[in-house]
């Protein structure tokens, strides 16, 4: 919790978190990239669970601005931004409520075959949604809702935490 806090302190992009969180699931980690000066420019929170169609899940929430590209590091596409690889051509895969605000996610390509891809924009800010394994992605068709932790209150008092995922602490890459 004292690592949340810190991330939420520093950061000047939202730190996403499906408030309420599905059932079963747990926060399992944070992380933020960014400098002292300059604050942190993009944040991630991991999220586990039960997946939609049985075993364990994993989800990443990424926030950030424009060329910073952990979230591609995560998703394991190259290239800072998702703008690329998104699918726009069609209607948008998944709805989200980002902060109140409806929020469409576009599936990315290229997205290895292990994880879902889903990335769009929310508040000016890239934001990314990367799910282990690729099935569990149907937890995506949910319309999750999602809370910028930096405005929540006691809810942090509220927030039931799990073992820090190894999908946070390990380097993102497309082996991941």
């Amino acid at each position: 919790m004292d690592a949340l806090a810190v991330v939420v302190g520093r950061t000047e992009v939202p730190v996403w978190m499906p408030w309420p969180l599905p059932v079963g699931w747990l926060f399992t980690g944070v992380a933020a990239a960014g400098d002292e000066r300059s604050g942190g420019r993009a944040s991630v929170v991991a999220c586990s669970g039960p997946g939609p169609l049985g075993g364990a899940s994993d989800l990443l929430l990424i926030a950030e601005e424009l060329g910073v590209g952990l979230g591609a590091r995560y998703a394991g596409v190259p290239g800072p931004d998702p703008g690329p690889h998104l699918k726009t051509d069609t209607q948008p895969q998944v709805k989200m409520l980002a902060a109140g605000r409806p929020t469409p996610l576009w599936q990315v390509a290229d997205a290895p075959e292990d994880r879902a891809v889903f990335a769009g924009e929310a508040m000016g800010i890239w934001l990314w949604a990367v799910v282990w394994p690729q099935q569990s992605g149907l937890l995506m068709y949910d319309e999750l809702l999602l809370t910028d932790l930096r405005d929540a209150g006691s809810e942090f008092d509220l927030l039931p935490c799990g073992a820090l995922s190894p999908r946070i602490l390990t380097r993102p890459s497309a082996d991941q």
